[in-house]
């Protein structure tokens, strides 16, 4: 990942509606769920919403699959992975001890 892939990713999620739904996905994986529940949840219009879908996908966050007559959207866990490694990998100038805590938090769960 480079600085404009981590910017990409951080602007999709820098938006309350784009937030919740990516953090929605995350709780539905491995099965993901149907676009019409993500709007559902989201209290947005079909194409306002799917503006917001398209941000997401754009920046790598969302894959989409057609199962049937549904499409699904998974949250591409590869992609946060990716930021969250990005971000810390120099944490506490690479001294493993000092980021414990956040690597506590990140396996608590």
């Amino acid at each position: 990942m480079n600085n404009d892939d981590a910017i990409s990713i951080l602007s999709a999620l820098a938006h309350p509606t784009r937030l919740a739904a990516f953090r929605l996905l995350i709780r539905h994986e491995p099965d993901g769920l149907p676009t019409g529940a993500l709007v559902e949840a989201s209290g947005l219009s079909q194409s306002t919403f799917s503006t917001h879908l398209a941000v997401m996908a754009r920046a790598g966050l969302v894959l989409s699959e057609k199962r049937g007559r549904q499409q699904i959207q998974r949250a591409n866990l590869d992609a946060l992975k990716g930021l969250m490694v990005y971000l810390a990998r120099d944490c506490c100038q690479g001294r493993a001890d000092l980021c414990a805590p956040l690597l506590a938090e990140l396996t608590c769960c």
